[in-house]
């Protein structure tokens, strides 16, 4: 069995026995790469997924792991390579899906499950703690081809967040569900929770614990800490059969108050996607992007001024959102397959692969 026929299989076993054969395809891929990203079981109460487009090098897909103070003279060079090879990691497992005829909407799930299974970042397994000691987590994907959508927010054992996003979106007449209900219909649906313990770093938890102390003492705000108000991860893709799709997830701010929702469950705020403009996933400070609805507005403009991908997404992020003095970044991807990286932050975790021809960069650009 290679390293992607177990991968699937990791990500998908549920507590109910699966099929004993896997699909030919499952048998055959090869990426050696993914073992450091520690893919965990993932139990999503369905098949796995199966190809259903053309294979071949006609895709695009695009990533982050969060924007904000990321200076290159604050991080060893050890550290550095950690967050690069998990980027290219998960660049190559959305890539090899791609590839082989997956969807876009399977391979940006897949691509988020793997990240939200990294205790590096802000998501999942390593996702920073609120103010009352918890790992709250919001999640959101969404199909280009007819716009439907699915969103979580709050949810506290849910292992992958991503997987109830999908199926709320498969599964249920709603878009969006929150708290106590998501998590009942997660059971409901046979998606894996964790205890509450599962989620614990102690990095995130010194994070926390800092922050609230800072709070108490400066009486800041929750917001205005620039090395613990960012977070979140994305993917977006076009696959060959030309659909997009998007999905993000989070764990929102560090020490964040009073069962606080940021952007990345938000449709149009945070997760975006329509095959005839565009695919976005955000990250940075959500109250803003929710303020300006920063994924919809950016395939607004390509919608009604015929702009690049580009172009909108810099006006909307150096533009719109500096002006409202948030921060934060985006990675978009238009109908055609080209991508784009914009942020107002001195850094963002970020990285390509258009045809198998892959990139990751991580600070600002000079």
């Amino acid at each position: 069995m290679n390293s992607l026929s177990s991968t699937f299989e990791t990500l998908i076993r549920t507590s109910r026995k699966m099929e004993t054969k896997m699909r030919k395809l499952f048998l055959t891929a090869a990426v050696t790469a993914l073992t450091p990203l520690a893919l965990a079981p993932a139990a999503m109460a369905a098949k796995p997924p199966s190809p259903s487009c053309p294979s071949g090098d006609d895709y695009t897909l695009a990533i982050h792991g969060g924007a904000g103070v990321i200076l290159k003279e604050n991080m060893t060079d050890k550290r550095e390579a950690e967050y690069r090879k998990s980027l290219n990691d998960a660049l190559t497992l959305g890539g090899q899906m791609l590839e082989e005829g997956y969807s876009s909407l399977d391979a940006v799930q897949y691509v988020v499950m793997a990240m939200e299974n990294d205790p590096k970042f802000n998501a999942g397994k390593g996702a920073v703690f609120s103010a009352a000691g918890k790992n709250e987590l919001d999640a959101a994907i969404m199909d280009g081809r007819d716009r439907n959508a699915g969103a979580v927010s709050s949810v506290t054992t849910v292992k992958n967040p991503i997987v109830l996003a999908r199926a709320v979106m498969d599964k249920s007449r709603h878009v969006m569900l929150q708290g106590q209900g998501a998590e009942d219909f997660a059971k409901a649906q046979r998606i894996k929770t964790v205890k509450p313990g599962y989620f614990y770093t102690k990095r995130r938890y010194d994070q926390m614990r800092k922050k609230v102390k800072a709070n108490k003492i400066k009486k800041q705000s929750y917001i205005d800490t620039p090395e613990t108000k960012y977070g979140t991860v994305g993917a977006v893709a076009k696959d060959g059969c030309g659909d997009l799709a998007a999905a993000t997830s989070t764990g929102g701010l560090t020490a964040k108050e009073f069962g606080r929702v940021g952007d990345a469950p938000i449709i149009g705020a945070g997760t975006y996607a329509d095959n005839r403009y565009c695919a976005v996933s955000a990250t940075g400070t959500g109250e803003f992007f929710i303020r300006a609805g920063v994924a919809r507005d950016i395939c607004s403009r390509r919608e009604y001024l015929g702009e690049t991908i580009s172009e909108s997404a810099n006006h909307v992020i150096h533009t719109t959102l500096t002006e409202m003095k948030g921060d934060g970044g985006v990675i978009a991807i238009d109908e055609e397959g080209n991508y784009t990286f914009s942020f107002n932050t001195p850094g963002m975790y970020r990285g390509a692969n258009k045809g198998g021809k892959t990139l990751v960069e991580i600070f600002e650009a000079k």
